[in-house]
């Protein structure tokens, strides 16, 4: 990656931050919210902390999900700069064709500032209509929905709104948004292989769907930090940067949540006056302006409060307003942690007594949601593989004990809003006996945010197989698969 060291690296305590307060950091979240895939932390400009827990690593894209949406808006400030859109112009001006017959007075006020402040005046989310819009035609299926409120009264998480600047965007430059940031913001901070979902007719998703590595995340909340400049140049107007995450709109009165400090242009404001952009199971950029300090985070954990929360407990009052005193001990600890970071591989023992009985025996499945018809295991001594036969492809998947081993697989996996994936995905798989009848096979998407745990059960001629997912927009847990050993095979 010719600009992976694009950052200086420095010494925390040469940028003012305590290295055991990092080290205290990693500590709690892999023992109270597991499944933090890379940590980067930013001071005055320099990285002083930074690691992945494999199978993630440096070089590889994150699907980002709603962090996605922080980029999106700074390609509506990009595009406000030069000329092309106001963000008090109406989102109806841009698709006469795909407005209703009759475009209601709320409709008609809705501004693209609504977009940007979740502020639309839907009483839910579009994004399940845009998905079930029969035409695949998302910006039609957006302005059909009824407009409950006056818009600019009522906040209202809505990710179709964010796809609404994505297709406005486009329209405008008859370019995707992927396309018009490529020159503007990507190249400039060094953001390469950047990819982008589109919908049906080929806008990109804005919303989410983003893909793009840690570094590359904490580079949008340098340029921020740095009011849109970078290496000396702007890219950014600062008045964009100061809208774009203040308070534009009330968003909640919990104190104690970062849900609930307000809402700026696809930004969320955060205690300690901070802000942040986030993504659905961990993705996140966090900019302490006071601190002058960037955090970026991806993961793929159930309490996203839980990580601020240790954010604000452990780095916060780690940052102090001058250098520290170098200490090669607690730096030297901090860099062999962050070094052999590693998700824990499925636990158990190599083999059980029954692994040589079931190994090559076939088992015909019943009718499941995977259409598998067929499953068999082949247990050997580097590695036990799993292969699946449907009506027409079969499946492999190679599992090591103690060991990740990397592949890639149609089999299992699902889409940027927890659809069922079809496209090739990579993997990292490891199995173990859990107890002598039970194989358990643990497998990481490891672009994403999700883990697979495949449960296996043999019993007499049959099998159970039991499957969960670590994060889902819906349930972790899918409908059990019975299968019987077939006779002679």
């Amino acid at each position: 990656m010719t600009d992976r060291y694009h950052f200086p690296r420095s010494t925390p305590e040469a940028q003012g931050v305590s290295s055991p307060a990092i080290s205290g950091f990693i500590d709690a979240a892999e023992a109270g919210t597991p499944d933090l895939h890379s940590f980067m932390l930013l001071r005055h400009g320099s990285v002083v902390a930074e690691g992945w827990w494999a199978p993630y690593s440096v070089d590889l894209p994150h699907v980002l999900f709603s962090l996605s949406k922080s980029y999106t808006s700074t390609a509506i400030g990009l595009a406000v700069s030069e000329g092309r859109l106001s963000v008090d112009d109406p989102v109806t001006a841009f698709f006469p064709e795909e407005s209703p017959e009759k475009v209601s007075e709320n409709l008609k006020a809705m501004k693209v500032c609504h977009l940007l402040t979740m502020s639309t005046g839907h009483a839910e989310d579009t994004t399940a209509a845009l998905f079930a819009a029969e035409d695949e035609n998302w910006v039609r299926a957006f302005l059909a929905r009824p407009v409950e409120y006056e818009p600019g009264t009522h906040f209202l998480y809505n990710t179709g709104a964010t796809y609404m600047l994505s297709a406005i965007l486009q329209t405008l430059t008859g370019t995707t948004l992927l396309d018009y940031l490529a020159p503007r913001l990507f190249e400039p901070l060094g953001i390469e292989g950047a990819a982008w979902q589109t919908c049906p007719r080929g806008i990109n998703t804005g919303g989410f769907g983003l893909s793009v590595r840690t570094e590359d995340i904490a580079r949008l909340g340098q340029l921020y930090l740095q009011q849109g400049i970078w290496q000396g140049q702007r890219l950014l107007a600062s008045a964009w940067v100061q809208e774009a995450t203040a308070i534009q709109i009330a968003n909640g009165s919990d104190p104690d949540s970062d849900w609930n400090q307000g809402y700026g242009y696809q930004f969320w404001r955060c205690r300690h006056n901070a802000y942040r952009g986030d993504g659905a199971f961990g993705q996140y950029c966090i900019v302490l302006p006071d601190q002058d300090a960037v955090v970026a985070i991806t993961g793929g954990v159930k309490d996203m409060q839980a990580v601020l929360n240790l954010v604000w407990e452990y780095l916060l009052p780690a940052m102090a307003p001058e250098p520290l005193p170098e200490d090669p001990t607690a730096q030297a600890a901090l860099t062999d942690k962050l070094t052999r970071l590693a998700l824990p591989v499925q636990s158990g023992a190599r083999t059980s007594l029954l692994a040589e009985q079931v190994s090559g025996a076939i088992y015909a499945l019943d009718e499941n949601d995977l259409g598998i018809e067929t499953l068999h295991f082949n247990f050997g001594r580097e590695e036990d593989v799993m292969v699946a036969r449907a009506a027409d492809s079969e499946h492999r998947i190679a599992a090591g004990c103690g060991i990740w081993i990397t592949g890639e697989t149609q089999l299992i996996g699902r889409g940027p809003h927890g659809e069922a994936g079809g496209a090739p995905q990579l993997i990292a798989t490891s199995g173990a006996w859990r107890t002598e009848d039970t194989y358990v096979i643990k497998s990481y998407l490891y672009l994403t945010p999700f883990c697979y745990t495949l449960t296996c059960r043999f019993a007499d001629d049959s099998i159970t197989l039991d499957r969960e997912v670590n994060v889902a927009f819906g349930p972790t847990q899918s409908p059990q698969i019975v299968g019987r050993k077939i006779p002679g095979a």
